[in-house]
C-alpha cells in the first residue's frame, strides 16, 4: 500500500487506515470476535493506522485495539480525548484531565506511550487557549505520547489548529460530500507539514452505494438517532447530507465507478487522489469490508473528467446542504 508522511506527524502510514468507531458501538453490534477479525483482515491487507476515541463503547474500542497490537507491534495508533466531559466547555480541557484520560487510554491500549492523541471535536474557544496546548506539549515532553493533533468540524477550527506550531495532524470529514476542506485546510496543512486524516470518507455508508430509501438502522446505530443532530453534531451522521439527497446523489456518482470497482473504493480512491490527504479512516464491520477497503489504494487515479464529475453533483446537490455550514 502506498506510504504517505507529514513532515510533523513524523511517521509514514498506508493511505488508507482503519476507522475502529464500530469497535466500540453506535453502528449496531459488533462482537469481540468480529472486532479482532476486522482488525487483523485490515493489517494484512496493508493497513497501519488505526484510530480509535476514549470514547468509543466507553474504552471497549481502544481496549480490543489494544489486544490486538499485542500481537501485532509497529502499527500507528492514534486515540481521541475530551468527549468524556459530560459539558463541553474550554475550561474542562484541564491538564488535569488530560493526565487521568491520557493514563485510562494507556492503560486501554497497553501502552506507555501513544503515537498520537488527538483533542475530540473540542468547543471552538479551545483552539484560542494557550494553556491548552502547553498541556498538550507537556505531555509530548513527559513521554506519555509522540504527537498530538485535533479532531475538528469546521474549516475555521482547522485553520486554526494548524497554526500551533506543535498540531501534528488534524482530523477533519473530507468525502465527496464534504468538499470544503479542498479549498483552504489542505493546502494550508500541506504547507505547515501537517497530517490530515480524513474521516467519515463514505459519508456514514452513504457512500458505499449499498442503502436504499427502505434500508433501516437498529436503535442503537447513530445513523438512526442522530440523523437530526440529536446526540451529537449531525455532519458525523451522513456527513450531513439530507439521506434522500444522499440517495439521490448517489445515483448520479455510480455511473463513474470503474470497471470491476465497488461504490466505496471509488469513493476512497476520490480521496487518495488529493495528495494533501496523509491517510483515510473508513471503518468496516467484516474482514470483507477492511479488505475492500484497503484495496481502494490499488486503484488508478480516477482522472480530470471524473473529479469534474464528481464536482458537479457536488456542486448541483450537497453543496446547498453542507458547504457553508462547517
Amino acid at each position: 500500500m502506498e506510504k504517505r508522511i507529514a513532515k510533523r506527524l513524523g511517521r509514514d502510514v498506508g493511505v488508507i487506515g482503519l476507522g475502529c468507531w464500530q469497535l466500540g458501538g453506535d453502528w449496531g453490534q459488533v462482537t469481540e470476535d468480529d472486532a479482532l477479525e476486522v482488525l487483523g483482515a485490515a493489517a494484512d491487507s496493508g493497513v497501519t493506522f488505526l484510530d480509535t476515541a476514549d470514547v468509543y463503547g466507553d474504552g471497549r474500542s481502544e481496549t480490543l485495539v489494544g489486544r490486538f497490537l499485542k500481537g501485532r507491534p509497529g502499527l500507528t495508533v492514534a486515540t481521541k480525548m475530551g468527549r468524556r466531559l459530560e459539558e463541553q466547555t474550554p475550561g474542562g480541557y484541564s491538564r488535569a484531565n488530560f493526565r487521568a484520560w491520557n493514563d485510562r487510554s494507556r492503560a486501554n491500549l497497553g501502552v506507555d506511550t501513544i503515537d498520537l492523541v488527538q483533542l475530540h471535536c473540542p468547543p471552538t474557544e479551545a483552539y484560542s487557549r494557550d494553556e491548552i496546548f502547553d498541556a498538550l506539549d507537556e505531555l509530548v515532553a513527559d513521554g506519555r505520547i509522540a504527537a498530538y493533533g485535533v479532531s475538528v468540524e469546521t474549516v475555521d477550527e482547522a485553520l486554526t489548529a494548524i497554526a500551533r506550531p506543535g498540531t501534528a495532524s488534524v482530523q477533519i470529514i473530507l468525502n465527496a460530500f464534504r468538499q470544503k476542506p479542498l479549498e483552504r485546510v489542505l493546502p494550508a496543512a500541506a504547507e505547515a507539514g501537517v497530517a490530515i486524516i480524513a474521516r467519515v470518507p463514505l459519508a456514514s455508508g452513504l457512500l458505499s452505494g449499498r442503502y436504499t430509501a427502505s434500508t433501516t438502522f437498529g436503535a442503537d446505530d447513530h445513523r438512526n438517532y442522530n440523523r437530526a443532530g440529536a446526540a451529537f453534531d449531525i455532519g458525523e451522521t451522513f456527513s450531513g447530507v439530507p439521506y434522500d439527497v444522499g440517495l439521490a446523489a448517489v445515483e448520479r456518482l455510480r455511473p463513474l465507478v470503474p470497471p470491476g470497482a465497488t461504490m466505496a473504493q471509488f469513493a476512497l480512491r476520490w480521496i487518495v487522489d488529493q495528495p494533501a490527504v496523509t491517510v483515510i479512516i473508513p471503518g468496516a464491520r467484516n474482514p470483507e469490508q477492511a479488505n475492500g477497503n484497503a484495496a481502494a489504494a490499488d486503484l488508478g487515479p480516477l482522472g480530470d473528467e471524473v473529479h469534474a464529475a464528481v464536482r458537479e453533483v457536488y456542486d448541483e446537490l450537497i453543496r446547498p446542504h453542507v458547504h457553508n455550514r462547517w
